[in-house]
């Protein structure tokens, strides 16, 4: 019978299938040869001492048991064309994975997104990053597989309890991934990779009668007796059906401010808020691995810290080692950063958001704008950034001690952000508690991780999309919305992902509740 075990080994014996084989053989008391073959199941690193060990879960396999390997397949898909129509608004992972189940379901979605394909989007990109010029429909956040695509493709979640992991890892296996996320204690794609993952996906949806419709804007949303009749698009024209899947992600301001001038229920929701830290990955590897060479088997290192100050919460969100700062501005007239990495993370620099939860009671000057009013406190901070940088994409930046001190830096180095930084005191960019609030917790971390509280780092601002400002409000069973029939605000966008993982799972079951309720 297969033996499953649990074991610690050096990172040269798990990059190694020899060297593993070999100390397995030892392990169990069998010969090499009697070993047919070994699964990993996951694997970890422990960097908590000096001697950093790999912890793996791995299946023997050994001469005579019964043993083939899987291939990972998309599940059958029947052809939809025909079928009753969804209206999917949004081609982020909540859209794409909710058109997918869709069509799995028998039923045939509709696809309508107000950006461009995934490849057409990088000449904005270059936009934003070269000519520091905004396309509102096209950049970072918005556009096909939104903005997981071009903003690293971490696959790590929490949100176990929502629903199959496992499915939506091995789905994007399916579409091309490498099988190494469902063995990752932090599954990674990375942007390199991700786009032609996203494009398959779309192609799929095609195949079997869907539809993708591109440089299409939702301006309007039908409703009548409180209940979805369909869309309007930016040209005029009308897209009919009677369930409707909003997955707009979380910058989709102009989709806010419709739900609320149409009064469709929202809701005010805290998110959190802060800078991007920089620092030199050789840094960061120093410390986490407590080494001066960080070696051939070791991947370059994350890290994580979570701090109580002044009774809030500062803590790094979405940390990317090997990568780089990018401008994620979606309208003209605002600096937003976020980060991201290649598959092979080798970038020289390493980034991180450290943010502050925000309260409710922070938006109380913005409380004249209602439900909008977390909205309105986000975007004025992005806006002042973009006054204090000169009118540009480049960024207010400050090193970090500078920062602790209340100095303005004398000179930026370079980073890796490409529009450019501009040298500011972080305390014009921000109100005065969370200023003070950043300025203690880096002394914390700096206690936690020994060397990085340091000049080197650079701190860029502000990182304001963690997450939505605004939740809107549905059935916790059904899915649809408290007050309109046939509305499934979905993702993040409405409040309820944090990420590709969670935000795919939400999809999928809200095209679940709507095939439930066309039995």
């Amino acid at each position: 019978m297969p033996r499953e075990l649990l074991l610690q080994v050096t990172p040269e014996i798990a990059a190694n299938e020899l060297l593993l084989k070999d100390y397995l053989s030892k392990q169990i008391k069998v010969s090499l040869q009697e070993i047919q073959h070994i699964s990993i199941l996951k694997r970890s690193i422990d960097a908590r001492q000096k001697a950093i060990k790999i912890n793996l879960k791995v299946i023997i396999y050994l001469k005579g048991e019964p043993f083939q390997e899987t291939k990972i397949e998309l599940p059958n898909y029947k052809d939809v064309s025909s079928s009753q129509e969804v209206i999917v608004v949004g081609a982020g992972p909540a859209g794409l994975f909710a058109a997918l189940q869709l069509i799995e379901l028998g039923l045939k979605p509709i696809v309508i997104e107000r950006g461009k394909d995934v490849r057409g989007r990088r000449r904005d990109l270059k936009a934003i990053n070269v000519d520091h010029l905004v396309n509102e429909d096209s950049n970072y956040c918005f556009g096909e597989g939104g903005a997981g695509t071009y903003s690293d493709g971490k696959l790590y979640t929490r949100s176990k309890k929502r629903g199959d992991v496992t499915r939506i890892l091995e789905l994007l296996v399916a579409f091309g991934a490498s099988e190494d996320i469902l063995v990752e204690a932090h599954p990674h794609i990375g942007t390199n990779k991700l786009p032609k993952i996203i494009e398959d996906i779309r192609n799929k949806i095609i195949e079997f009668g869907g539809q993708v419709l591109f440089h299409t804007r939702v301006t309007d949303i039908l409703v009548k007796n409180n209940e979805v009749e369909g869309i309007v698009t930016q040209n005029g024209d009308k897209i009919l059906s009677n369930k409707l899947i909003l997955a707009t992600g979380h910058s989709a301001r102009d989709i806010f401010e419709l739900l609320d001038k149409k009064k469709i229920f929202i809701e005010t929701k805290p998110f959190a808020l802060g800078v991007r830290a920089e620092h030199s990955q050789e840094l960061i590897d120093s410390i986490q691995y407590s080494c001066d060479y960080r070696g051939e088997h070791l991947p370059p290192a994350p890290y994580s810290i979570v701090k109580q100050v002044n009774g809030r919460g500062m803590y790094s969100f979405c940390m990317c080692p090997g990568g780089v700062i990018a401008p994620c501005a979606t309208s003209p007239g605002e600096v937003v950063t976020n980060g991201w990495s290649p598959s092979k993370r080798d970038q020289a620099t390493a980034n991180s958001g450290i943010v502050i939860e925000l309260k409710l009671e922070d938006f109380k000057p913005f409380a004249k704008f209602g439900a909008l009013a977390g909205m309105e406190f986000q975007k004025s901070i992005e806006q002042k950034a973009w006054h204090l940088a000169g009118q540009t994409q480049k960024v207010p930046a400050q090193r970090m001690i500078d920062f602790t001190q209340n100095k303005v830096s004398a000179d930026i180095p370079k980073t890796s952000y490409v529009p450019g930084t501009t040298s500011v005191e972080m305390g014009q960019v921000f109100p005065g508690f969370l200023s003070q609030i950043l300025r203690e917790g880096f002394k914390e971390f700096g206690k936690s991780m020994r060397g990085y509280l340091t000049n080197e780092a650079i701190l860029h601002a502000p990182e304001s999309r963690t997450s939505s400002p605004v939740r809107i409000p549905r059935d916790s069973i059904t899915y649809e919305h408290l007050q309109i029939k046939g509305l499934y605000p979905c993702g993040e966008g409405a409040g309820y992902a944090g990420g590709i993982i969670s935000a795919a799972i939400d999809g999928e079951k809200c095209a679940l509740m709507i095939a439930e309720t066309l039995k």
